[in-house]
């Protein structure tokens, strides 16, 4: 009986998640705030928390998290009761990956005011982060419930039902998102995704295709574009696609990982190939661009090639199943039988349901 190579699923396509509020919700633009404070520091027309507090807004634009988190705190000091800045102290410390302290301080703001719609919508995001995706929900339920036009509640509402692959559930919100905004190109993206992932690749095509009108640079639009004509086995204008990702982003290593696939479809091996080397260029760890390499040069059939591939991805990773398996493929077209019939020994350990494994154990067994 042929044996085919076992192929490992890889997630390629990109989900776009914006997020919390912005911070410049509490003043229009950075420049505002920074000549607001200036004025309020030579006038003293501001309390001094709302000063500190300001000062934590600049730091954050900035870029000085930490900063921006310790004049939050001292704002705190000065006004136990200012809401704002427990919403936006929790934004900082989310982007310091501090989820669960910044949970408490959104949970502080919303106690200090139960109709905060912001702090509703940050926290559910924050909430998120830890995977905690049904009460992410509640939280912008709430926000929608006080804010039913909250554009971006909604979008990140599509997004946790994405991940919990509730993807008809998720197009009515990213749906709802650009009927309040005609020209919220991430909502196109991400309603793109949920119908790839229902089977309408032909829906999915003309949400990229909107994106990519709004922003003609939106590298994971053509990403997830080229995908979806990949399914749809328009191979040429798949590559075009990821080709246009490469172009726009050159060190994108899951562009060339997917044009490979691509390539592999059209039995371009050697095309193939060049870009998993590529790609293992930009990222010397990168399993899965190890593997499919091993799988092209099998069609190939350099099987030493192939053996040193998943060698490296067992350096890697020694619990890679596939990587024992499709090792012990190439091995037997070597004649390595007793290495063969250790690897698809291995790969039954690491699973017992391997039939294919037993399989191949056994025809090979008898040969040593």
């Amino acid at each position: 009986m042929k044996r085919e190579m076992k192929i490992e699923v890889v997630i390629l396509l990109f989900l776009i998640f914006t997020g919390c509020s912005k911070i410049n919700t509490y003043k229009k633009t950075e420049e505002n705030i920074v000549r607001n404070s200036n004025k309020n520091a030579k006038k003293s027309n501001l309390n001094e928390e709302f000063e500190y507090f300001n000062r934590g807004l600049i730091k954050h634009f900035s870029g000085d998290i930490v900063g921006a988190t310790r004049d939050y705190d001292q704002t705190i000091k000065l006004d136990p009761k200012f809401k704002y800045a427990y919403d936006t102290r929790g934004i900082s410390k989310g982007s310091l990956e501090d989820f669960e302290s910044a949970i408490k301080d959104f949970d502080k703001a919303v106690e200090l005011d139960p109709k905060f719609t912001y702090a509703y919508n940050n926290r559910g995001f924050t909430k998120t982060k830890l995977r905690d995706f049904e009460s992410a929900i509640e939280d912008f339920d709430k926000a929608i419930e006080l804010s039913p036009n909250f554009k971006l509640a909604y979008f990140n509402r599509g997004n946790t039902k994405y991940f919990t692959e509730n993807y008809r559930g998720a197009i009515d919100d990213y749906s709802k998102v650009v009927k309040l905004d005609p020209k919220y190109k991430l909502a196109y993206n991400n309603r793109g995704l949920a119908k790839g992932d229902l089977g309408d690749y032909k829906g999915a095509i003309e949400d990229f295709d909107k994106a990519i009108e709004l922003d003609s640079n939106l590298k994971l639009a053509y990403n997830n574009r080229g995908f979806a004509k990949s399914k749809l086995r328009d191979f040429e204008g798949s590559i075009e696609d990821y080709n246009k990702t490469i172009e726009l982003d050159p060190n994108f290593k899951l562009a060339y990982i997917n044009r490979g696939l691509t390539k592999v479809e059209i039995e371009d091996y050697h095309g193939a190939i060049e870009d998993y080397s590529k790609a293992i260029e930009l990222d010397s760890y990168f399993r899965v661009a190890y593997y499919r390499r091993g799988l092209a040069k099998t069609k190939l059939r350099d099987y030493r090639g192939a053996i040193k591939d998943y060698d490296k991805i067992l350096k890697l990773d020694p619990n890679f199943k596939l990587a024992y398996y499709n090792r012990g493929l190439a091995k037997t077209k070597l004649g390595d039988f007793e290495g063969a019939v250790k690897d698809f020994h291995k790969t039954m350990e690491l699973d017992p349901n391997d039939k294919e494994a037993k399989e191949m154990y056994k025809k090979f067994q008898v040969s040593i």
